[in-house]
C-alpha cells in the first residue's frame, strides 16, 4: 500500500507551478529595489549560462563547465533568496532555469549532469520565454510544456524546483525516515536482481527506487487492500498484461525481478503515451493509465500541475507523484539533504542447506551477523520469495543470500547450539494455536479457558476454505482454532505449500 502522509504537505505554492498569468507583479514599497536586484542577478545568470554553450561550442571544454556552473549557481541562489522576499515572483526564476536547460534543440545542454549541481533552495518550476517574464502555459509548444525530468540515465536539476516535492522530500526526512531507510536496504540486498530491468529499458534506477520506496519500502509479499501485490504493487489484471502470471500456484508479482521487468516495460509503455512526461506517467501508475490518458487527451499540452489535470487526480495521486520524484532524488543526492544511506553489501551469493532449516530458522540461528541488527529475516524472505518462511526446506536445498552470509550460515547455522534452538522455538509455533473462540474476555474474566480437548482438530471432519489474494499456509493457520501449517498440507495433499487465489482447502474441525 502506498505510504500516505498529510495532505496538507502537500497544498504548498501550487501556484508555482502553474500558469502565472494571474500572478502580480512586484508589489510598491520598500521591497522593490531588493527584487529588481535578483532580477537583475537572474538575467546575469542567464546571460553567463548562454556563454557556456558558446564556450562549449568553441571546444572550451573546461571553460565552458566552470562557467555553467557558477551561473546556475548564481540563479538557484537567487532563486531561493526570491522566495523569501515580499513581491518577488519565483515563477521568473523557474521559467529561466527551464529555459536553459532546453537551449540546445529543445533538449537538456549535452553533457548537463545532475549530480555535479549542488542542491540549494529552490523554488516550482514552469517553462517560460527567453526574457524570464511568465507566458500563458498554452502558448509554448508541447515539447517546451512537458517537464520530462528524465535526461538519459539521469534526474534534470528541475525537478526539485516545485513545492510539492519539496514538501515529499521533507516527509522523507522526517516522518519517514525510517521507512526511506528500510526501503534502501531492502533495495540493496535484492538490486542485482531488479536493476539490470531497468538498465536495459534505458531507465533511470533511482526512479525504481523511488517507485519501489513508495509502494512497498521493498517489502516483496506487501499486498495492498485493493489487492496490489508485490515490490512494486501490480494489480492482477495489469501483471498478467506483462507477464505475471501464476506459476505452479505463486503469484509472479511477489517476484522481484519479473516485477521489476514488468514495471520497465510498463512505464516505458506509458511514457510513449504521455510524450514522456514523467509526472503523467506515474500518476497512471498510481491512479489508472485508461484514466489518465482521458484526462490528457481532454487536456492537451497540460502538465501533471496544471489545474485542469492536478485538480481531477485523486489526494492519492498528488501524494504519490512527488513522493516517488523525491525518493528518486534522495537516493542520487543524499549528502546535499544531511542524509547518509548505510553500507551495505549486496553481492549475491548462495548458501546449500547442510540440515532442514525454514527461513524463520535461519533467521534465528544468523542472529545479527555481519551488523545486521534488524535481522536477516526480510532480506532471506525477499531474495526467496517462492518460499513459505515457516516451511522447513529440506537438505541440499539453495536459498538466495547475500555473499557475506555465506560463511556466516557455516558457522553458526550448519551444526553447533543456534540451528537446535532455531528448531526447537520454531517447533513450538507450530504446535502452539491461537485460543479457541470460546476463549473471549468474557469467559477469561470468569474462569479458566476451556481444556485443551476441546480444540483438538478432529480426524475426520473438516470445513472448506476458500483462499484469498495475500493468503499463506501460515496466515490460514493462524485463523484456525486448531489446525497448523502441517496438518493443512496433509490434509489436502499439498506439496511445496503453494497456493491459488479461488483455491478451495479443506480445514480440520476443532472438537
Amino acid at each position: 500500500m502506498p505510504l500516505r502522509f498529510p495532505r496538507s504537505a502537500m497544498f504548498l505554492p501550487i501556484a508555482l507551478l502553474v500558469g502565472c498569468a494571474s500572478s502580480g507583479g512586484p508589489r510598491p514599497g520598500k521591497a522593490v529595489p531588493q527584487v529588481n536586484a535578483l532580477y537583475d542577478r537572474m538575467n546575469q545568470a542567464s546571460k553567463a549560462y548562454e556563454a557556456s554553450i558558446d564556450q562549449a561550442r568553441r571546444g572550451d571544454t573546461p571553460n565552458a563547465e566552470k562557467t555553467r556552473k557558477q551561473a546556475l549557481d548564481q540563479l538557484k541562489d537567487a532563486s531561493a533568496r526570491c522566495g523569501l522576499t515580499p513581491g518577488c515572483d519565483p515563477q521568473r526564476f523557474a521559467a529561466v532555469f527551464d529555459r536553459l536547460l532546453r537551449l540546445k534543440d529543445g533538449s537538456f545542454i549535452e553533457g548537463e549532469d545532475a549530480d555535479d549541481t549542488p542542491q540549494g533552495a529552490e523554488v516550482g518550476v514552469q517553462p517560460g520565454d527567453a526574457a524570464g517574464s511568465p507566458v500563458a502555459l498554452g502558448a509554448l509548444p508541447q515539447a517546451e510544456r512537458s517537464v520530462t525530468l528524465l535526461k538519459g540515465q539521469k534526474f534534470a536539476d528541475m525537478m526539485v524546483m516545485n513545492g510539492p516535492v519539496k514538501a515529499s522530500l521533507e516527509m522523507w526526512l522526517t516522518q519517514l525516515r525510517p521507512n526511506l531507510m528500510d526501503a534502501y536496504v531492502n533495495y540493496q540486498m535484492m538490486r542485482y536482481k531488479m536493476s539490470p530491468a531497468y538498465k536495459s529499458a534505458d531507465l533511470p534506477e533511482a526512479l525504481l527506487f523511488g517507485i519501489m520506496a513508495k509502494e512497498s519500502g521493498g517489502k516483496v509479499h506487501a499486498v495492498s487492500r485493493s489487492g496490489a501485490s508485490g515490490p512494486l504493487q501490480f494489480m492482477y489484471a495489469t501483471g498478467l498484461r506483462f507477464g505475471l502470471s501464476n506459476d505452479s500456484g505463486f503469484d509472479q508479482r511477489f517476484d522481484p525481478t519479473m516485477a521489476a521487468q514488468a514495471n520497465a516495460q510498463y512505464i516505458n509503455e506509458q511514457l510513449a503515451t504521455f510524450n514522456n512526461n514523467l509526472e503523467l506517467t506515474l500518476a497512471a501508475y498510481n491512479g489508472g493509465e485508461g484514466r489518465m490518458r482521458r484526462i490528457a487527451q481532454a487536456n492537451p499540452g497540460a502538465g501533471f500541475y496544471d489545474p485542469q489535470i492536478y485538480g481531477q487526480m485523486s489526494a492519492e495521486t498528488r501524494d504519490y507523484v512527488p513522493m516517488v520524484l523525491a525518493a528518486a532524488w534522495l537516493y542520487l543526492h543524499a549528502d546535499s539533504y544531511h542524509l547518509r544511506w548505510p553500507k551495505i553489501d549486496g553481492e549475491p551469493g548462495q548458501i546449500v542447506l547442510k540440515r532442514p532449516a525454514s527461513i524463520s530458522e535461519l533467521t534465528i540461528c544468523l542472529g545479527s551477523a555481519e551488523g545486521m541488527n534488524d535481522g536477516w529475516f526480510r532480506t532471506l524472505r525477499n531474495l526467496n520469495p517462492r518460499l513459505d518462511p515457516q516451511v522447513s526446506q529440506p537438505v541440499g536445498t539453495r536459498l538466495d543470500v547475500p555473499k557475506q552470509l555465506e560463511k556466516a550460515y557455516a558457522s553458526t547455522c550448519a551444526d553447533g547450539p543456534w540451528p537446535i534452538l532455531a528448531s526447537d522455538l520454531h517447533n513450538a509455533v507450530k504446535i502452539i494455536a491461537p485460543p479457541p473462540p470460546a476463549a473471549t474476555s468474557a469467559a477469561l474474566a470468569n474462569g479458566p479457558a476451556p481444556s485443551s480437548t476441546s480444540s483438538r482438530p478432529s480426524s475426520s471432519a473438516s470445513k472448506s476454505y476458500t483462499v484469498r489474494r495475500g493468503d499463506t499456509l501460515v496466515s490460514i493457520a493462524r485463523k484456525s482454532s486448531c489446525a497448523d501449517v502441517e496438518s493443512i498440507a496433509k490434509m489436502n495433499g499439498l506439496k511445496g505449500h503453494q497456493l491459488q487465489v479461488g483455491q478451495s482447502l479443506r480445514l480440520p474441525v476443532c472438537r
